[in-house]
């Protein structure tokens, strides 16, 4: 028998109840509530009636309860029983009414499990209104069967997991666009598994950084990018890729950014390759990109093995469009820079040695200086002995490009690791299964020379 009187016996219930809620991080009253509506429904189970809306105060402190039955009080009206016999009618009604342009007016029904009428709440009491809420007290039973007991649990546990999922929820919610330390559990298809200490993120194949290896309990920074309620409780999609995770690095890692002696006036990003990241200071005592970079590129060095290795160009932000593009495209040197204002292009001249670094590879360096600037830059190559022979570059087409095959090669591109990775694992297995079979052959030749002699 469950025994209400083991509730009196524990004074240290409210601790105990307390203890539960640091540990699982929920709320005080919510885990009071999830244990009066698990004695709400015990008692349901044992003593309650069909019609009955029982409502139970619970008091950690004692262990005492209260059972109620609570009602709204409403007018006199036709229970459901009586409605549906006469549906047909009304039904008949309805179309009448339509026929002759009169306005559909549903009809209230009568709920007896959550309202009385007026005339039987009188009955108990008599200065009762319609609105009021009739409270009738019922007498707290000695103790419960094992059904009920069984049913009071199965609702602390449904609760409790309820909870926890919205608590859970809540406080990744207001984590959200923050880059939090994780650890790497496992592998489910493309998608990799991160513990977050309360809950898992899922770092999704499409905000991963190609090339880069998760191995299973290595640590490492993501960014929370989105937290949505699911049915099975809070998916956080978690990010390597993304520009913002740079950007809070560089908070975290460079005093001044973060104490808004440098200002951080840009990123444009290709994840795991290489990164431009612009930055200002109005104050002629700091120098904002050896700030950055640290004593012996001590700063810098700890945002790039953070991020995998990626390459970090650190730019100097000027007000002049034409200083920044010119700074943008560093390390390649200009020859001569037009700027069209209107359109917003820029027309460069590059000496021919200098003309394939200030492309990069595939574009690169131009398709994230135009990025970083908000300009489209143009690349003419100067040639003065064959000026038949100049190339000519724009930004656009690198960014078409990049936009048209984006998606498909950075699928294509994971599928080749993918690939790689199995056939790795397969030729470690083959030579395995080499070793294994020569060691055999070189047993058996041995046996064979001593059976000889």
């Amino acid at each position: 028998m469950f025994n209400l009187k083991i509730f009196k016996i524990m004074s240290e219930l409210s601790s105990a109840i307390r203890a539960v809620c640091e540990e699982k991080g929920l709320e005080f009253e919510s885990v009071l509530e999830t244990i009066e509506l698990s004695l709400a429904a015990a008692y349901r189970k044992d003593f309650g009636e069909k019609n009955q809306n029982i409502k139970v105060d619970f008091d950690p402190e004692t262990g005492e309860t209260k059972i109620r039955d609570v009602k709204m009080v409403v007018e006199d009206l036709p229970e459901e029983e009586e409605i549906e016999e006469g549906v047909e009618k009304n039904e008949e009604k309805k179309k009448d009414s339509k026929k002759e342009g009169e306005e559909d007016v549903e009809e209230k029904k009568f709920n007896p499990k959550t309202e009385i009428q007026l005339e039987d709440a009188k009955q108990i009491k008599k200065s009762v209104k319609v609105g009021d809420e009739l409270v009738v007290r019922l007498e707290a039973p000695e103790g419960y069967g094992r059904m009920a007991a069984q049913t009071a649990k199965q609702v602390i546990i449904q609760k409790l997991r309820e909870a926890e999922r919205d608590t859970i929820y809540r406080e990744f919610k207001e984590k959200e666009n923050e880059v939090v330390n994780g650890i790497v559990q496992r592998r489910e298809g493309r998608n990799v598994l991160v513990d977050l200490g309360k809950a898992i993120g899922f770092l999704v194949s499409e905000e991963q950084i190609y090339g880069e290896r998760y191995n299973s309990g290595e640590r490492i920074k993501v960014y929370i990018k989105e937290v949505n309620m699911e049915s099975r409780g809070p998916r956080i999609i978690l990010s390597r890729a993304s520009k913002e995770i740079v950007k809070i690095m560089f908070y975290l890692e460079i005093p001044e950014i973060s104490s808004g002696a440098i200002e951080l006036k840009g990123i444009a990003r290709n994840a795991g390759s290489r990164s431009k990241v612009s930055v200002w200071t109005d104050s002629e005592n700091i120098d904002p990109i050896g700030s950055c970079v640290g004593q012996k590129g001590a700063r810098i060095q700890t945002i790039i093995s953070e991020l995998g290795g990626e390459k970090i160009d650190i730019i100097q932000y000027d007000e002049d469009p034409a200083k920044y593009i010119v700074n943008a495209l560093s390390p390649a040197k200009i020859i001569s820079i037009e700027l069209d204002e209107k359109n917003k292009t820029a027309e460069l001249k590059i000496a021919s040695d200098q003309f394939s670094l200030a492309i990069g590879r595939r574009g690169e360096n131009i398709r994230l200086a135009s990025r970083l600037t908000g300009w489209k830059i143009n690349i003419t190559e100067d040639k003065e002995d064959s000026p038949e022979e100049q190339q000519e570059i724009s930004s656009d087409n690198y960014i078409k490009e990049e936009e048209k095959d984006g998606s498909q090669t950075e699928e294509t591109k994971k599928e080749e690791k993918f690939e790689k990775d199995d056939k790795k694992e397969e030729k470690k297995k083959d030579k395995k299964e080499e070793k294994k079979n020569s060691s055999k052959d070189s047993k058996e030749e041995k046996k064979e020379e001593k059976k000889i002699k």
